[in-house]
């Protein structure tokens, strides 16, 4: 099989080229430069640098001729930071290149697509009593990127987007975007305890991903939503192995507080994003409801795409370590940025 991919430098699109490349698959890539220094990209994967949303449609088509599966494994999530209306951001790097690639790939004979969405639509769609699309943008816009990715699949071009929930694992030369919890989690340090929602989140290792990308192209068909997650843990099982990974002990004494509790702190939060002109796609008021939220996904999905057991806690580990040493300026990292 012959993939084309969208963003196959980054975190997981390189750990996914490899599995491909090594089950016999040829990969070919776009990129944006400059390279994560010391990142173990497969010399095997064909990558051209480019902006490829700078290409004309014609130009796209012939990078896309011949290939068999399309992966967009690019994108932003709700971390990266723009002005209102942040609707419009998730739109152009989220959904428009669908709009715009997907009819490209049908066109020239591309027989499938994988694209990497989010658990929050999995969520949105379990719960449809918490208003999510209504109250927060990023959600809405991730349903709208997996409604615009099935409206092409038929019988002759299969579509798989894959609601995949927390990550773990690095890239050497790459900023986790753990730095952002550090960085909270500091702020409770002097404290004698640390206060965190009581819910819990599903998760996976990079490794899994990978696998879970290349099971889709190989095995999916027709239109599916894939809920992704290998492990479940409460926010208090979570936050153990954190500060275990930031030397403080496993021990450390971690209260639960209710939705209205963590509400109440969340002013400076709002403020700081009105003096920014920030919009945030998780609206601050709404978040503690979701936080407060065991979002497990059964592991029966990833596993039907093939992933396999690994040290998840040795990831969070090793994403916590390397959060810690950019958050202190010890290491100097490429960042997560829309372009």
């Amino acid at each position: 099989m012959k993939v084309f991919m969208i963003g196959g430098t980054g975190l997981l699109g390189s750990a996914a080229a490899r599995i491909f490349i090594d089950r016999g698959h040829e990969v070919t890539s776009v990129a944006l430069p400059p390279l994560p220094q010391g990142a173990p990209i497969p010399e095997e994967m064909h990558l051209e640098f480019c902006n490829i949303y700078e290409k004309t449609d014609d130009e796209i088509r012939d990078l896309l001729r011949g290939n068999d599966c399309f992966v967009f494994a690019a994108g932003i999530d709700e971390r990266v930071e723009f002005p209102a209306p942040v609707y419009d951001a998730y739109e152009k790097f989220n959904i428009a290149p669908l709009r715009r690639i997907l009819p490209l790939c049908k066109e020239v004979g591309v027989k499938k697509a994988v694209i990497l969405g989010s658990y929050f639509s999995y969520l949105a769609k379990l719960k449809p009593e918490m208003k999510l699309t209504e109250k927060h943008p990023y959600i809405r816009s991730r349903i709208e990127q997996e409604n615009v990715a099935f409206s092409f699949a038929d019988e002759n071009f299969d579509v798989s987007v894959l609601e995949l929930p927390y990550i773990f694992g690095t890239q050497p030369g790459r900023k986790p975007v753990w730095v952002i919890l550090i960085d909270q989690l500091k702020r409770m340090d002097n404290l004698p305890c640390t206060m965190y929602p009581g819910g819990g989140t599903a998760m996976l290792t990079v490794r899994q991903v990978a696998e879970v990308i290349v099971g889709a192209a190989e095995k999916s068909k027709g239109a599916k939503a894939w809920p992704i997650g290998m492990y479940n843990l409460t926010w208090k099982e979570f936050l153990k192995i954190v500060y275990d990974a930031r030397g403080m002990g496993a021990n450390r004494k971690i209260i639960s507080v209710p939705a209205w509790m963590m509400k109440m702190g969340l002013g400076g939060v709002i403020k700081d994003y009105e003096a920014r002109g920030i919009e945030s796609g998780i609206d601050p008021m709404g978040l503690p409801d979701i936080m407060n939220f065991n979002l497990f996904i059964p592991d029966r999905y990833a596993k039907e795409l093939g992933a396999t057991d690994d040290d998840i806690k040795a990831a969070i580990f090793d994403s916590i370590k390397v959060s810690v040493a950019a958050a202190e300026g010890k290491v100097d990292l490429l960042e997560m940025k829309a372009k």
